[in-house]
């Protein structure tokens, strides 16, 4: 019988590809190169840009309430310098952060970034995964408040999609505004698709309100993809034009299965430091896992 999944179609995203060994640049430029050999269509980093000693809030993806093996001092390198570090050893495998903590950032120095990884990439390769994260010890030590991460971050996708579309670009906000601004080089398609994060109900309704696509960090129930749907329709926009990618279940019939719901990416865990089981630890398992899954699905 032949292995091929007939008439269907799946993404794969390799994720948490910036920690543990891949924190190096020589091992970054080695994963990211074997993740395009292998097929997959995108490379996602995670973002912490300080983990405060024995911070007390607690983590929403763990029954512990500390993050992945609860070290505090795990090397997270910044997701965007890492992503342009590998995108100039790579061609077409696209750039993604899942997630990058929107509020805790100057919206308008993001939007430049974001922006110039983009035209530095070829265009077209960067896929924007924002959160609002949850350690309020580091927004503290940001002197970013936490309280109004919410509308913070909905207000900075505003601002940065008037930064990117816009050629004299104006905004006027709760929390950022500017009048007649120009902001080169501009996103080749001028726009950068924003995938909103998150296991909540909010980072659905949010996803549904205005992402182009919807990345929760573990496998989602049924409950949220339908929030997610529900605010879309209330948004007066077509659920079908938000993009799910969800984690990666270890079994092929799982994959297809979420590829006939209509799930266009699966995302497969190259590390265990945040919290899910590693699939693929090595290069050379990256390898192995595009001859052996994603071959199934071209």
């Amino acid at each position: 019988m032949d292995d091929t999944v007939e008439s269907l179609s799946m993404k794969f995203g390799l994720r948490y590809a910036n920690l543990g060994r891949y924190a190096d640049g020589a091992a970054a430029v080695e994963l990211a190169q074997a993740a395009e050999a292998a097929g997959f269509d995108s490379i996602w980093t995670v973002e912490h840009v300080v983990v405060p000693d024995g911070y007390q809030s607690r983590y929403p993806y763990s029954p512990t309430g500390r993050m992945g093996s609860g070290l505090e001092d795990f090397p997270i390198p910044d997701p965007l310098v890492w992503l342009a570090f590998v995108a100039s050893a790579t061609r077409t495998l696209k750039l993604g952060t899942a997630i990058l903590i929107l509020p805790q950032r100057n919206p308008v120095i993001t939007a430049k970034a974001v922006a110039s990884l983009d035209h530095l990439a070829g265009g077209g390769r960067v896929l924007l995964g924002i959160g609002v994260g949850w350690l309020a010890e580091e927004f503290a030590a940001l002197g970013v408040p936490f309280d109004d991460r919410g509308p913070r971050a909905d207000e900075y996708v505003a601002a940065m999609r008037a930064l990117w579309s816009q050629e004299r670009a104006s905004f006027h906000g709760r929390f950022v505004s500017f009048q007649d601004v120009f902001c080169r080089p501009l996103p080749a398609a001028r726009r950068i698709p924003i995938i909103v994060g998150g296991d909540t109900k909010a980072a659905a309704r949010r996803a549904g309100r205005l992402g182009d696509g919807y990345f929760p960090a573990r496998p989602a129930s049924a409950e949220l993809v339908d929030e997610m749907r529900r605010a879309a329709e209330a948004a007066g926009r077509n659920p079908a034009d938000i993009e799910l990618t969800l984690a990666a279940p270890a079994e092929p019939a799982e994959i297809e299965k979420l590829a006939r719901q209509g799930v266009a990416r699966v995302a497969v865990p190259v590390s265990s430091a945040a919290g899910l089981p590693a699939q693929v630890r090595t290069p050379e398992d990256v390898l192995r896992y595009g001859k052996e899954m994603i071959a199934r699905f071209r």
